[in-house]
């Protein structure tokens, strides 16, 4: 496995006041991994949306896919229905997320258990947010995993699954300082967490910051950078500033105006993303993890860019 420690430090490009056009000449012939986020579905209308994107996105045969977990386990039954038909129903490896909020050890340790009887061999291990919401004070369970760390060491103990964690490049919004950050990200890793994925970001640089960051920490563990389809950009900041991921002024000139025009913001999301993977695919990035909001189309359209996706597909007919 290539871990971060391989990875050169990347020269940073000059900053610019608008989006970068990249193309991904060669992609088709690199070893590129996609991999796909979805939430559970709460009406009927949507998990028919929620499983039309899942068999489009099947097609692309993705490296696997996750599916989120609310806050306090507020869709924890949803998210064990979803991954579980997954398994029955589709060729898709999932991940289904799992949280410390609101619960003690002994329940997390049932849904694991659950989860391992469904078939399911992969974890995204979070701490997860407070259950009053973003900005709101997170307090352990008193019986429970206090933190991520804690939590993907029980798991790892519980079963062998393969743990992935979080990953912040714009720092957690709780963290002092960069050296708090990167010692939860060593104590993640030093659990048994394999991968990190990150919080989403707008620009490379940030990532390829971060990436060197924790190759200069020692910490050994693979990155991979998320990547957010999310045409609607006052959801979006909304969602940024609880987060704290900057949005830079250029992206937010891009949708000036077209609040009324979907097809337009859709096709902006598409082409910015992928301009996104482009400029880490040149840095060395191989593996993308796309959170599709359930939605398909523009997924799809930034793992054809990705080029992979592309040739399996041609593959397959």
């Amino acid at each position: 496995m290539e871990t971060m420690m391989a990875m050169p430090h990347t020269p940073l490009r000059e900053s610019t006041d608008r989006a970068p056009v990249i193309r991904l000449d060669g992609a088709n012939d690199a070893d590129v991994k996609v991999s796909y986020e979805f939430f559970p579905a709460k009406t009927e209308k949507a998990e028919a949306a929620l499983w039309d994107a899942v068999k489009r996105l099947e097609i692309l045969q993705p490296s696997y896919v996750s599916v989120t977990y609310g806050a306090g386990g507020t869709t924890q039954e949803r998210t064990l229905g979803t991954v579980a038909r997954m398994v029955r129903e589709t060729s898709l490896t999932p991940a289904a997320h799992l949280t410390c909020v609101g619960a003690s050890c002994a329940t997390i340790d049932a849904v694991a258990d659950e989860l391992w009887e469904a078939g399911v061999r992969s974890i995204v291990a979070l701490r997860g947010d407070p259950q009053s919401g973003f900005g709101g004070r997170y307090e352990p369970h008193p019986e429970g995993y206090p933190y991520a760390p804690e939590l993907i060491e029980g798991l790892k103990k519980r079963h062998d699954f393969e743990v992935f964690c979080s990953a912040y490049p714009e720092r957690h919004p709780e963290s002092p300082d960069w050296q708090t950050e990167l010692d939860v990200l060593r104590r993640k890793s030093d659990a048994g967490a394999s991968k990190a994925i990150t919080q989403f970001f707008f620009e490379a640089d940030i990532f390829f910051r971060f990436r060197d960051r924790v190759a200069d920490a020692g910490i050994d563990i693979d990155i991979v950078p998320g990547v957010m389809l999310q045409p609607n950009v006052e959801g979006l900041s909304r969602m940024a500033n609880a987060v704290g991921v900057a949005v830079p002024d250029w992206y937010r000139r891009l949708f000036e105006g077209l609040e009324d025009d979907l097809p337009t913001r859709q096709m902006l999301t598409a082409s910015v993303a992928t301009d996104l993977c482009a400029e880490l695919y040149d840095g060395g990035v191989r593996d993308f993890h796309l959170y599709t909001l359930n939605r398909a189309d523009i997924a799809i359209a930034v793992s054809r860019a990705l080029g992979e996706a592309h040739a399996r597909i041609r593959h397959r007919e």
